[in-house]
């Protein structure tokens, strides 16, 4: 019996002794220099989530792929060849960090994502941490068939979007040349985005490129040296915390709701919101 693979499957498995030897030569860089990026048990976790990460989707896969699919017979016009391509990135790349900016702005969204950032420490391995849920990216995707980019190219395109992220988790290269951090998504500007001083949150949001956030006003370079983690940090190596910590939280804060608007806001508002307290009326 022969296999196939789509296109997507192979660049990402591909990856996989590439992403593995690029660890462990950061590993043994940063043990070197003596610099403390890494954490054993937290190296660990972030493993654990990139394989049920993995494990989940493919099972969500066939259904995703058939989605597009679906709507791909919907849609009367079709691109081929190297436009086919060069549409297929640009606009990956755009829904991109629509997909990623959503996944900070909505709560319910942020849940999934936060196990990404629950992190303190920055290196490859927080690359691959991930969460549970993979089913959060198909209705953005849905947007790049509309353009008549075929299913398997939109895939392709979105695994490369993906590898190219996981070389831009590292502390150990520095800014680079000027042209490029001005278009591309380096480590430095992703550093920022993982951190938690005020000036960083919810900012840097691209794959690829970081002209979309130049263009949408979420661009902070990297100025002061990042903390890493979360506002309020987990402090647990907890694999069923760590990816449920802020759903609980969010059910912990319907139940405290006062009124349908309270506890919808809790679920679709932005991380961090709150009801503003009633006003008291005091008499003259």
């Amino acid at each position: 019996m022969v296999i196939r693979m789509s296109l997507a499957s192979v660049i990402l498995w591909a990856s996989v002794p590439v992403f593995a030897l690029g660890a462990l030569a950061e590993v043994y860089v940063v043990r070197r220099r003596r610099s403390g990026g890494f954490d054993r048990r937290d190296s660990l976790v972030n493993l654990a989530t990139a394989l049920v990460n993995q494990l989940m989707g493919l099972a969500w896969g066939g259904i995703e792929l058939a989605a597009l699919l679906w709507l791909q017979g919907l849609v009367p016009w079709h691109l081929d060849g190297t436009v086919a391509w060069i549409v297929g990135m640009v606009a990956v790349d755009l829904v991109y960090y629509w997909y990623h900016r959503s996944h900070h702005e909505i709560r319910v969204l942020w849940a999934v994502h936060v196990v990404h950032h629950s992190s303190e420490k920055y290196n490859l391995s927080v690359a691959v941490r991930q969460p549970f849920v993979v089913v959060t990216t198909l209705p953005f995707l849905l947007a790049v068939v509309l353009l008549g980019v075929s299913p398997r190219i939109l895939m392709a395109c979105f695994a490369i979007n993906l590898v190219y992220q996981f070389f831009i988790h590292t502390e150990l290269v520095d800014k680079l040349w000027a042209p490029i951090e001005y278009v591309f998504n380096t480590p430095s500007h992703h550093r920022a985005h993982h951190g938690s001083q005020e000036q960083y949150l919810d900012k840097n949001y691209g794959g690829i490129l970081i002209v979309w956030d130049r263009l949408f006003g979420t661009f902070e370079p990297e100025g002061e040296r990042v903390r890493y983690g979360l506002t309020k940090n987990i402090d647990t190596y907890n694999l069923l915390k760590v990816e449920t910590h802020e759903l609980v939280a969010i059910l912990r804060d319907i139940r405290s709701a006062a009124s349908w608007r309270e506890a919808l806001g809790y679920v679709f508002r932005g991380p961090g919101w709150t009801p503003r307290p009633a006003l008291v009326e005091v008499a003259a």
